[in-house]
């Protein structure tokens, strides 16, 4: 580093509901290795760094009771990670639900949005074209968004959702 050059940091908040695979996801960003992990409790917090741009990262419990503290984390965001888990049918309703209460969220205005569909890998899972439909997300014209499907076991898919965000830095 240049003596005196202060490095800029990027906050990104990964959030999606609990088991959706946030923070195996950050340990793949941060290490390329599969970290067992259990719920998260609060938060994981890591540093990672792609091609001279740094991201903070956190990855925010995603349990119910939990749900309610995100907006605490909103300060700031540049981006909004949002991981679904591609075979939870069942629970998409309340990832749409929270989407967009995040993106209605004043913090959130100037924020872009990663989705990835994670589980990928697994037997009836739905495609990022059909998550994609049923979280509406062409109707959201005022935030840049991408969705990407990967597979946070393998890693497969990550790297193009971190290059889609340094794309995007400095593009407002």
């Amino acid at each position: 580093k240049r003596p005196g050059h202060q490095c800029q940091e990027h906050k990104v908040i990964i959030v999606g509901l609990d088991n959706a695979g946030k923070t195996t996801i950050l340990y793949q960003f941060l290490m390329n290795e599969v970290v067992h992990t259990s719920p998260t409790i609060g938060s994981n917090v890591e540093e990672i760094v792609v091609k001279n741009t740094h991201f903070l990262m956190w990855d925010i419990g995603g349990q119910e009771s939990l749900r309610s503290s995100w907006n605490t984390y909103y300060s700031n965001t540049e981006f909004i990670i949002l991981v679904v888990d591609s075979i939870d049918r069942e629970r998409l309703a309340i990832t749409k639900e929270e989407l967009y209460r995040m993106l209605a969220h004043e913090d959130l205005r100037k924020a872009a949005v990663l989705i990835f569909a994670n589980k990928q890998d697994m037997k009836g899972c739905m495609t990022a074209a059909e998550i994609s439909k049923y979280l509406t997300l062409s109707s959201i014209k005022d935030h840049p968004w991408h969705i990407q499907s990967c597979c946070a076991l393998t890693g497969e898919g990550l790297c193009q959702g971190l290059e889609w965000m340094t794309s995007r830095i400095g593009v407002r």
